[in-house]
């Protein structure tokens, strides 16, 4: 409170004497606090009283920067012990004691401060403790895999947020850094021997590249269609199982080996497109020589004429040249009928002259109609003894001999035209 203002006004912590000394009242007694020659008791009074106001005003700037946490609570101690130092000893006048006394208030203020930070600062430490955790598990998960791009560029960051984290307690802080450096250091080693392997994988696949490009010219020369490209793509498939060269050469490799294939394709494309026309011409004069020998030959009617036919079709139709391959079995299906059309004519006129078969006809013939009439005496004497049974079963026996019969007779009558 401005001792100006209270109701005890600075008189009752201070005097002035009658020489001009200046007293403030303590605890401890009167002390004197300076002296103003030439001025009145009011105007030294008032201007120690000034001294004092401007001690108030620090001690309640202090008080609001310890209550605010502006300061630490070490910094806040020491303020306030120089604060003290200088109430106590202060040239001023007014209640030094209660300037004292809010400064001894702030202490169980600082106590719960520090208490409150000592909390937070095991708070945030184990925090820190466990995200450093969770950082050195990450990087030991890194170390074992292969992510070989996107690995390092995380290893970057988790470095800088492990620098950016502060320390905890020395044991473990260490044991968490040594596990995290460990991980790193494989992860390193592994992603340099990863890269060391495919480098060398990928100039072993440039080597058998430059070797497939040196094959693929001694090739596009070839005029053996078939062949050559059959060779085209085994080394197609060499070219692939390689692998990717150093990314400097191997665009310019597909580049050369493309153009080498292209020029031999293109080649065999403007070859066989000539082929087609000329195909496609012999397809033609085929179907036409096919249509008139199924319309001539088929049915046969007259074996030596059909023969003649058939011979003079194939020597026309063998002159003719290769048609699309498309089309070679559709045409083949139909010569091969014509052909078993002739050869069915053949074999059924062998089977007609044949003086073999002609004789076992006539002798099945004969067998049949002699057991046609060894049945029909037996059904006579049957008949005549009143055997009804006997004679009803040698009937049956006949019609079945007489079926027989009539086929036999037409396959002798085959023989006989």
């Amino acid at each position: 409170m401005n001792p100006m203002t209270s109701s005890t006004g600075p008189d009752a912590f201070g005097r002035v004497d009658s020489d001009g000394t200046v007293y403030v009242r303590t605890e401890d007694g009167e002390r004197s606090v300076g002296q103003i020659p030439d001025a009145s008791a009011e105007e030294a009074m008032a201007f120690y009283v000034r001294r004092y106001e401007a001690l108030e005003v620090e001690v309640g700037l202090l008080e609001t920067r310890v209550r605010g946490r502006a300061l630490t609570p070490d910094e806040a101690r020491h303020s306030i012990a120089t604060v003290r130092t200088a109430v106590a000893g202060a040239n001023a006048v007014g209640d030094l004691a209660a300037l004292t006394a809010r400064l001894d208030a702030l202490t169980p203020l600082l106590d719960e401060q520090s208490a409150a930070r000592k909390a937070e600062r095991a708070k945030q430490l184990d925090a820190t403790r466990l995200a450093k955790e969770a950082m050195v598990a990450e990087a030991e998960t890194l170390a074992a895999g292969n992510d070989w791009r996107g690995g390092v560029n995380r290893f970057r960051t988790l470095l800088d947020e492990w620098k950016a984290l502060p320390r905890i307690d020395r044991t473990t802080d260490d044991a968490l850094w040594h596990r995290f450096s460990a991980a790193r250091t494989t992860y390193t080693r592994r992603r340099k021997a990863q890269f060391a392997e495919q480098s060398a994988r990928r100039e072993g696949a440039r080597e058998a590249k430059e070797q497939i490009i040196a094959e693929a010219r001694e090739l596009a020369a070839s005029t053996e269609w078939g062949a050559t490209a059959a060779a085209f793509r085994d080394l197609m498939a060499r070219w692939k199982a390689a692998g990717p060269a150093p990314r400097e050469v191997d665009d310019a490799l597909w580049a050369e080996f493309r153009a080498i294939q292209d020029d031999f394709f293109s080649a065999r494309s403007a070859v066989l497109t000539a082929q087609d026309a000329e195909y496609g011409a012999n397809l033609e004069a085929k179907r036409a020589l096919l249509d008139e020998a199924e319309a001539t030959i088929v049915p046969v009617t007259d074996l030596n004429t059909a023969r003649a036919a058939f011979r003079s079709f194939l020597e026309k139709y063998n002159a003719l040249g290769r048609v699309p391959r498309d089309q070679i079995r559709g045409l083949d299906n139909r010569v091969r009928a014509l052909e078993a059309a002739v050869r069915s004519a053949e074999e059924d006129e062998w089977r007609r002259t044949d003086p073999e078969a002609k004789a076992r006809a006539e002798e099945t013939v004969a067998m049949l109609s002699a057991e046609i009439d060894k049945l029909t005496v037996k059904i006579e004497k049957a008949n005549a003894r009143g055997d009804q049974s006997a004679a009803a079963k040698a009937q049956e026996s006949i019609d079945t001999y007489a079926a027989w019969l009539a086929q036999a007779k037409e396959t002798l009558a085959d023989f006989n035209r």
